[in-house]
């Protein structure tokens, strides 16, 4: 019963984000969901409705970079570089940063610093 309060909780928040930001082509807006295990980021763009691009700790070849590191906090931060270089690939200078209803603390943050560091502006 606790379990089901906190995710309707977390949806209000997420709905209340929502309503504010925006994603548009010229300036996406990057999404971060984290599980218990990984981490995942996306840019989307809400006018047309299509996800530009996604990195994932699952994937195999992003694993392989991830491995090094130790703590869930390092692998987040090395995920928000990598999706910098892949929004750079793809022309994306500036982004629309959305918490998904989570704490702007820890590994949501952390995906968030990598990614300014990445060069990302957000």
């Amino acid at each position: 019963m606790k379990k089901k309060k906190i995710k309707t909780r977390r949806d209000k928040i997420k709905l209340k984000i929502r309503k504010r930001i925006k994603g548009t082509p010229d300036k996406p807006r990057l999404v971060v969901f984290r599980s218990l295990n990984h981490i995942y980021a996306q840019l989307i763009d809400d006018v047309n409705h299509r996800t530009l691009l996604s990195v994932n700790s699952i994937n195999k070849d992003v694993q392989a970079t991830l491995s090094k590191e130790k703590t869930k906090i390092s692998k987040s931060k090395l995920l928000g570089k990598l999706v910098a270089e892949k929004a750079k690939s793809e022309k994306i200078e500036k982004i629309v940063f959305d918490r998904n209803g989570y704490l702007y603390h820890g590994r949501v943050k952390a995906v968030a610093d990598g990614a300014r560091e990445g060069g990302l502006k957000f």
